[in-house]
């Protein structure tokens, strides 16, 4: 569940300098901010992201783990819609526009392309690393209240990526209103954690309600079968580190796992994958053990063995997010 190497490498190419002449403990002290109001400690009344220097730690420190996490997002939403590409997409409280990067990466060619923010400084930014990337060359970049005073014209692809945390609830519920309202498509990203899991299956619920059919992760559009308050769903993204990243955030290792949970839905017709693998595989001696959420509303349990020939080498091959089982014509 990795973005292509070309998106990722232009991305980190177009990032890099963005900290320079910035003081480290200057950075340092906006990252530290940062993760606090990540972590769901936001004041709801003022954007996140206030000055460059700002945008410049949340650009190093975010944006790559963002893009990754919303490129596997769209990656199983494709997966479900594979003659489908959207002609249009409105990025809803895009900040830098980590989407638009996984939207183009997704789904090559240009299109009509608008991030709406609240912050101008990340709007500026977010235009300026966008010149590195020849399908966002046109892309719109405004200033907009995420919130009651939302509008969103129409259009084919809406997402909304790490925005539902920083919002009250009554501004949550207008923001997804609005964007089912818009959209063909919607896409929604939230941190792997048991509120930002929270808040998915509550937009969730609402697009189900304007008439949405879940594409993923879910393998129907029912009720998700996890019990309030004992666990959630969340999934994995594996990050590289930069020397830029590094330099931000700290640490030695040469990549991080981004968690995030996420809900994808289309107003036509989708195919969901038949079951989704909902934790990392379990691999033992001669079999693979893979948790599911099955079409049935089930959370189940499957053992893949050496007995089920080309089934167990997909199944060690499988990863945490992937649909199951693989289709047969990839089964050699």
């Amino acid at each position: 569940m990795n973005a292509p190497a070309s998106a990722t490498d232009t991305l980190r190419t177009a990032l890099a300098g963005l900290l320079a002449g910035l003081p480290p403990k200057q950075a340092a002290q906006a990252v530290d901010r940062l993760i606090a109001n990540y972590r769901g400690r936001t004041p709801t009344h003022a954007p996140v992201l206030r000055d460059r220097s700002d945008v410049a730690a949340y650009a190093a420190y975010r944006m790559p783990a963002t893009f990754e996490a919303v490129c596997a997002a769209l990656d199983a939403f494709a997966d479900a819609v594979p003659e489908w590409t959207p002609a249009s997409h409105v990025d809803i409280g895009g900040g830098t526009g980590a989407a638009t990067w996984a939207v183009s990466a997704t789904w090559d060619g240009e299109r009509p392309v608008t991030v709406l923010d609240w912050a101008e400084p990340a709007l500026a930014l977010g235009r300026e690393i966008a010149a590195a990337n020849p399908a966002l060359k046109s892309a719109e970049w405004h200033r907009s209240r995420i919130g009651a005073a939302l509008t969103v014209e129409s259009t084919d692809l809406v997402t909304i990526s790490y925005v539902l945390g920083e919002l009250t609830e009554a501004d949550r519920t207008v923001v997804v209103d609005t964007a089912a309202a818009a959209a063909q498509a919607v896409v929604i990203v939230e941190p792997g954690t048991p509120d930002g899991y929270t808040r998915v299956i509550d937009a969730r619920d609402r697009l189900i309600a304007a008439g949405f059919h879940i594409a993923a992760p879910c393998p129907h559009s029912a009720a998700c079968p996890i019990v309030p308050g004992e666990d959630w769903c969340h999934f994995s993204a594996r990050v590289s580190r930069s020397s830029l990243h590094r330099q931000v955030k700290g640490g030695s290792l040469p990549y991080e796992d981004e968690k995030f949970s996420y809900v994808a839905a289309a107003r036509f017709p989708v195919a969901p994958a038949p079951s989704r693998v909902v934790r990392k595989p379990q691999i033992r001696k001669g079999q693979v053990l893979l948790d599911l959420c099955g079409p049935d509303q089930s959370l189940h349990r499957e053992t893949v063995t050496k007995r089920h020939g080309p089934l167990y080498k997909a199944a060690r091959d499988a990863e945490w997010g992937d649909g199951w089982p693989p289709p047969e014509d990839t089964l050699t």
